[in-house]
């Protein structure tokens, strides 16, 4: 299966120091379970609703997928859906888009005007 386009949430300070090194080593979850977890434009936000509900401070990362080679797999979870783990670092050059997701009022995250994005709009 390849989606091209697939999001990772984190902390924008984890995400500066990554982009300070040129790779993100995960989350302390995503150290714990292996690899680091993804979602596809249409998993993402009930993936925020159910990892990240009322976290603030976080940035989407969206990566395009074809950087990633053979240590990105695409795993059954959450309802038998398939979703994308890196196993190992993700390589700050593989994001293509770096967006806040603040917290709306009702506590649910607002993802960027234009969401989800189509490889189009990414790539030149």
């Amino acid at each position: 299966m390849t989606d091209r386009i697939i999001h990772h949430m984190c902390r924008a300070d984890e995400w500066d120091a990554a982009r300070a090194a040129g790779s993100y080593p995960g989350s302390s979850q995503d150290a714990k379970d292996g690899f680091i977890h993804f979602s596809t434009p249409g998993q993402v936000v009930e993936s925020a609703a159910k990892h990240r509900a009322g976290q603030d401070g976080l940035v989407l990362l969206t990566v395009d997928a074809d950087r990633l080679g053979a240590a990105l797999r695409w795993e059954p979870s959450r309802g038998g859906q398939l979703f994308p783990h890196l196993y190992g670092p993700l390589p700050a050059d593989a994001v293509l888009r770096t967006d806040p997701l603040p917290l709306g009022p009702d506590g649910r995250h607002l993802f960027p005007a234009g969401f989800p994005f189509t490889l189009q709009d990414l790539v030149p």
